[in-house]
């Protein structure tokens, strides 16, 4: 099946600002695809070009196999976005606001009714129903904006940082609910500042950095790109060795204190690990645990956007 979202080149220049710079990529029907990037770097400015609220400069966006610039209305039919801050209509019930959001997107109520019903039970929300917007907790307006959208039966679904500020509850039902969605032929597209998310829930995530992008691959392949790097937790009983106390190891290691302990970054973690418990060794000092920590997509996203520098002064959210 084609691509349910493409985009070619796609650039938005703000005055002098470049705030997304020639990004190209496909996500496919049942692929959750999660953009990453730090504050300022042209995630939302990505986001809004591809739901239409934003005009790019340059470059195409193609949802569905509609041109969003020249079909804007067959595109957004076949989209749902579901924003970080929750939008409902604060004077309507919950109800009322599931069946205005169908009955926009043209859903026959016999149909609308039923899925609904199913959605709100889905979220835990079935005995809420009279429950007006304004009455929410901003977990229980994220569970609504997620069946307002799915009620529409979206071929590709925009999440935009889901599950942030969420209470715990709140925050697993849309994890469990994302992670299945696949299953139905749907696509989504994810946002987030949480890289065990993206680890947990996406297929492959891009990575944006002062509106480049600097990575696009299967989160197992990005953290193989650092994997000849390993970091060292090493923990103390009682005072232990500071990094001060630790030039000459023989390899290179980028030291960081942690809790009752050190952390060193290396391309040697056994003999690092060795020299630094011979030194507490030496000074009288116990170690309590010493334990070597995969890559995780966070090293990645730290290593590809720190190495580039931030984003570009000026450029706007």
């Amino acid at each position: 099946m084609a691509n349910l979202v493409e985009t070619r080149e796609l650039t938005r220049r703000f005055g002098d600002v470049t705030a997304v710079d020639h990004v190209s990529f496909t996500v496919g029907p049942g692929e959750v695809f999660g953009l990453l990037g730090p504050n300022g770097a042209g995630k939302t400015t990505t986001v809004r070009m591809l739901t239409g609220y934003l005009p790019p400069t340059g470059g195409t966006v193609v949802v569905a196999g509609h041109d969003l610039s020249r079909e804007p209305t067959e595109a957004r039919q076949h989209a749902a976005v579901v924003p970080e801050e929750a939008n409902v209509y604060v004077d309507l019930t919950i109800w009322q606001n599931l069946m205005l959001m169908a009955e926009l997107h043209g859903v026959p109520r016999q149909v609308w009714a039923e899925r609904g019903r199913k959605l709100l039970a889905t979220f835990d929300l079935a005995d809420r129903t009279g429950a007006k917007g304004r009455h929410l907790s901003k977990g229980l307006r994220q569970r609504l904006m997620l069946c307002m959208a799915l009620v529409t039966e979206p071929s590709i679904l925009f999440l935009d940082e889901p599950t942030s500020g969420l209470d715990v509850q709140s925050a697993r039902l849309i994890r469990d609910l994302v992670a299945g969605l696949p299953k139905r032929g749907m696509a989504v597209f994810l946002t987030t500042h949480n890289m065990d998310e993206a680890t947990q829930l996406c297929d492959r995530v891009a990575i944006l950095n002062r509106g480049k992008l600097v990575a696009i691959d299967t989160p197992a392949a990005l953290r193989a790109r650092v994997a000849s790097r390993a970091a060292v937790e090493i923990t103390f009983a009682g005072p232990g060795l500071v990094a001060d106390e630790l030039s000459g190891l023989g390899v290179e290691a980028e030291i960081q204190p942690i809790p009752a302990g050190l952390r060193l970054t290396t391309s040697d973690p056994g003999r690092v690990a060795q020299e630094v418990c011979g030194r507490a060794t030496a000074k009288g000092i116990r170690v309590a645990s010493v334990n070597t920590l995969a890559p995780t997509l966070e090293d990645v996203f730290v290593q590809l956007t720190e190495s580039a520098g931030g984003p570009p002064e000026g450029e706007r959210p």
